[in-house]
């Protein structure tokens, strides 16, 4: 192989990964907004973990649309719906511990909504990382 093949190799995974880093982040931030707003709503009938678990449950299918079509460009299979769902419970778990604990630490419930978010996202981003790059049910 040609020393400017494995360049442009280089290049291409260089900006096809920076790709899905910026369709990661708008694809988290829409997740997110819906997840945050049917949090907040629920927060007016509920205790906080029981929101954040609607809030979540919404966002978690906005997420996996948006992943699977937009983000990786793959289509929808049991396979990726399965590391999908696996990175989510193990995500969700992270998540509710991580809001519990700024609860008790004194965070108010709607602030400790969005820190958990910034802490727990890029975490999210590897393990979904891992899930759709390995899969190669690729769109057109």
């Amino acid at each position: 192989m040609a020393e400017h093949e494995i360049k442009g190799n280089k290049t291409n995974n260089w900006q096809q990964e920076l790709g899905r880093i910026v369709r990661f982040g708008i694809t988290g931030s829409l997740s997110t907004l819906v997840h945050y707003g049917a949090y907040l709503i629920a927060l007016l009938w509920m205790n906080a973990t029981l929101a954040y678990t609607v809030g979540y449950g919404v966002g978690f299918c906005v997420n996996y649309v948006m992943t699977t079509f937009f983000t990786f460009k793959k289509r929808p299979s049991k396979k990726n719906a399965a590391g999908f769902l696996a990175s989510h419970i193990v995500n969700y778990l992270l998540e509710i511990g991580v809001l519990n604990l700024m609860i008790f630490c004194g965070i108010d419930e709607r602030l400790a909504g969005i820190l958990t978010l910034i802490v727990v996202v890029p975490i999210n981003f590897l393990i979904l990382r891992f899930v759709f790059v390995s899969n190669t049910d690729e769109l057109p």
